[in-house]
Formats: structure tokens, C-alpha cells, sequence
């Protein structure tokens, strides 16, 4: 059987880091089996569910490069739940209860006082015909609830091992509610079945619930799938709070934070393998096991992404990046820029340096002259090879300079920093002419703009 995953987020905000690092999973064990990948929105929630949102996912999903196989919504699939809805009650493993949620919160105190656990006592089941009668005459639409078999609920999971769970020590569930909505335990074991998902991946919070839909399969008599449930993502102070950690996918994006960066980040937090950057996600295909995904909680820090984020661009080849660069700006530019990049928007202030030159530099009247010679060499030396290495040797024999001494006035009088790419790619993009200029310009008056 083909490996089936699914990402299934609910379209009532933007997606963040724990949402994707769920939705990489999934698409990595998809791709490493040759299996496929889909997207179902849980959309079940009219209120709160937004087309805003959904537009959102989808465009976070394509910008990651986690391009779904499919891609089906809750809401269209009301006919689906009716008909598994009415076989539950056939055989009775659904119920209908009235109980308001004030009542259920005294029942909870009340057991919680008495040292038992807070359980729901199932009062519903013992209403009669007439109570039921009762409750409609009185307009009283009841929830409705699955009823849980006291058998013990085991299952072998793909992170965690061995899960054992007691039927009898588990609430029966709501699965609707009284204005005939759908709450999320039912329609996603339903949907699972009916769209042959075979690997369910999903955070640890889950596990309990993953208890409960067991059973709702073997009711529906749907195949069971196997379930993955990662340890969950943890910030800074311990816990992953979005507006502190800037974990929303739009604020990283905004950041200019690379996708390969963040799904090169997230496809090892958690596991014993370092992070390493990638050109391409498909990079992070070759390997992939659930086995790999540790127990312990994964600590996200942001500042991390960043040094990835350089090394990451360092990586990427001209053809990936081109769209996203000054229109002028060549592969010949982006070779030489690209070990300096931190963000793809730092090749623009780099390129402008290359080609409307740099800011004036203060130099002293020994460093002024100097780069007065330098023009006066540069105007002599063969610019058709290697012109920097051409000019520092000119300059080390005409005046016994070397090292920091040797390059550094020339660097700032070519780019007006004293750091930057090397000067062997950048100088034939300066080009002969804008470099005689801005030699001899550094060497005429302190501070003295530098013609191009």
C-alpha cells in the first residue's frame, strides 16, 4: 500500500513553525516512500474559518515548496459525516446528552472534590423516552457523544512506542454539538479513512485523542492508520509563543528568512542529526525515517534561522535567486556577492556599491597617496586577467606594502567599507575605468566623492 499523509490545519489564522514542522513531516514521508501528500483544510468551524485564511495556507504551503498532491475541504464533505454520523447511531455508539456547559463544569468540581477523576458520568444513557420527549417539547437540541468501549486502547507509535490507554478512564467524547456542528474527533477519523491516509502525524497534545479515534475507526470499520505524535516545539522561555518568538510564517518571510532555511531547520529539531543548510528541500528527502524524531521536547530559537539563513544563500545557485535580484545584477555579480549575504536583500545595497560606487571615505594623508599611486597603476596594468592581483603586486613592488597595510585603503576606497566580497570578483565588476576613478578620487581630498 502507498504511504498517504495529510496535512489538515484549520483555516482560522495564519500558519506558524509548529504547523509547518507537522506539514514538512508528513511531505518528507510522503516523498521518502514514493507516496503522496495532501492538504485537507478543517474547515468545519463557519465562525471562525475564514477564505482569507485558506488563500494564506495555500500561499505559505507554495512559497515552502510543499506543494500538495490534493487537496480536499471539510465543508464540502457534509454528506459524508451524516451517513458514518448515522451508522454510530444505529449501532448505538452515539448518544444524545443535554447536559449545559454549566452543569458538566459542577459535575467536574464535584468529582474533582471527591478525589475522582472527571469523567462524564454518562447520565445521558439512562434518560427514558419520556425525558428525551421532555427536552424536545421544551426545544432542547442535545449534543451528541461517542460512546467508548471499556476495552484497553493500544497502538504501536511511530515516535513514541507502545501507547496504552484504558477505555473504562476516558471521557465519552462530544462529537456534535446541539446546532448540528461538528467538532473535530468524528469528521477527522472519517475523513482519514475515506481518503486512504495511512500515516497520521501530528503533535504530542494529541495522544489522548488519538485513543478515542481509535475506537471510532474500528466502529466505522475503517483501516487504522499508523500514528506519528512529535514532541511539541518550545521557544526561548519554554514555551513557543508566537508574538515573542516571531514564529508566524508571514513575520519570518517578512524577515527575509529563506524557506529552505526554515524547512532545513525543522526537518532536524528534535533528532540527533545536525542541522546542515540545503539548496533544495528535495535535499532533505534522502534518509528521512520517523524513527529519527526524538521524544524530548525541540527548542526553536529564531536566531538560529538567521546564521542558516546566510548559509543557506551561500549556497544557492544564480538561476534560483535571479528574479529577486537588481535587474542589472549578472551570475558573475551574484558569485561575487553571495558570500556576503545574510538576506537576499542585502545583494542590492552590495550591488549599488558595484555600480554607483560608495560613499566618500576618510583617509589619512600617507593612505591618500597611496591610493594616488593606485590609480596612477591600475590606469598601467592588464585589466584582461586578474586586474586585482595585477595591481596589489604593482602596489607591494612599488612601495613595499603588504597585508592589512596593502589592501585595506584600497578596499575602502573602491567600496567604502572595510569588509565585503573579495576584491579579485569584485574589482572586473567595478570594471577599469570606475576603479582609476575612484582610486584617484580617494587620493585627491579627505572625504572626496568618488566619481564612477
Amino acid at each position: 500500500m502507498s504511504l498517504v499523509t495529510r496535512f489538515a490545519p484549520s483555516p482560522t489564522g495564519r500558519l506558524h513553525v509548529g504547523n509547518i514542522r507537522t506539514a514538512l513531516v508528513c511531505w518528507l514521508a510522503a516523498r521518502a516512500e514514493g507516496g503522496r501528500f495532501l492538504l485537507r483544510l478543517d474547515d468545519t468551524d463557519q465562525a471562525r474559518s475564514s477564505e482569507a485564511h485558506v488563500k494564506a495556507i495555500r500561499a505559505d504551503l507554495a512559497w515552502l515548496g510543499l506543494h500538495p498532491d490534493g487537496e480536499v475541504r471539510q465543508s464540502a464533505r457534509a454528506a459524508l459525516y451524516e451517513a458514518a454520523f448515522d451508522r454510530l447511531r444505529a449501532a448505538g455508539r452515539v448518544y444524545p446528552a443535554y447536559e449545559s456547559e454549566q452543569e458538566l463544569a459542577l459535575k467536574r468540581k464535584v468529582a474533582l472534590g471527591r478525589g475522582l477523576p472527571p469523567l462524564y458520568d454518562r447520565a445521558a444513557l439512562r434518560l427514558s423516552a419520556a425525558d428525551h420527549a421532555r427536552f424536545a417539547a421544551e426545544g432542547v437540541a442535545p449534543h451528541w457523544r461517542f460512546r467508548l468501549d471499556p476495552a484497553p486502547i493500544a497502538w504501536d507509535d511511530l515516535v513514541r512506542g507502545p501507547q496504552r490507554f484504558d477505555g473504562a478512564a476516558l471521557s465519552d467524547p462530544v462529537v456534535r454539538r446541539a446546532d448540528g456542528s461538528w467538532l473535530y474527533l468524528l469528521p477527522s477519523v472519517i475523513d482519514d479513512g475515506e481518503m486512504g491516509i495511512t500515516h497520521v502525524v501530528r503533535g504530542e497534545d494529541h495522544v489522548s485523542n488519538t485513543a478515542i479515534q481509535l475506537q471510532m475507526f474500528e466502529a466505522l470499520g475503517l483501516a487504522l492508520p499508523r500514528f506519528a505524535h512529535m514532541a511539541l516545539l518550545t521557544g526561548a522561555d519554554g514555551k513557543l509563543s508566537k508574538r515573542k518568538d516571531a514564529v508566524g510564517i508571514a513575520a519570518l518571510r517578512e524577515a527575509g528568512i529563506e524557506p529552505q532555511t526554515l524547512l532545513a531547520l525543522l526537518a532536524r529539531l528534535g533528532t540527533s542529526e545536525p542541522v546542515v543548510p540545503v539548496a533544495r528541500i528535495a535535499d532533505l528527502v534522502p534518509g528521512f525515517a520517523f524513527g529519527q524524531l526524538g521524544r524530548a521536547p525541540a527548542r526553536f530559537d529564531p536566531a538560529e534561522l538567521a546564521q542558516l539563513n546566510a548559509k543557506t544563500l551561500h549556497l544557492l545557485p544564480y538561476e534560483m535567486v535571479a528574479a529577486r535580484l537588481p535587474a542589472d545584477m549578472d551570475a558573475a555579480g551574484w558569485a561575487a556577492i553571495r558570500p556576503n549575504v545574510e538576506r537576499i536583500e542585502d545583494a542590492a545595497g552590495w550591488w549599488a556599491i558595484v555600480t554607483a560606487g560608495p560613499a566618500p571615505v576618510s583617509l589619512d594623508p600617507v593612505d591618500r597617496a597611496f591610493c594616488a599611486q593606485a590609480a596612477d597603476l591600475a590606469a598601467a596594468i592588464g585589466w584582461d586577467e586578474a586586474p586585482w592581483a595585477a595591481l596589489t603586486a604593482a602596489l607591494k613592488t612599488a612601495t613595499g606594502r603588504k597585508g592589512r597595510s596593502l589592501f585595506l585603503p584600497l578596499r575602502l576606497a573602491l567600496t567604502g567599507r572595510d569588509h565585503g566580497p573579495d576584491m579579485a570578483a569584485l574589482l572586473p565588476l567595478i570594471g577599469r575605468e570606475a576603479s582609476i576613478a575612484r582610486l584617484r578620487a580617494a587620493g585627491m581630498t579627505d572625504g572626496a566623492a568618488a566619481p564612477i
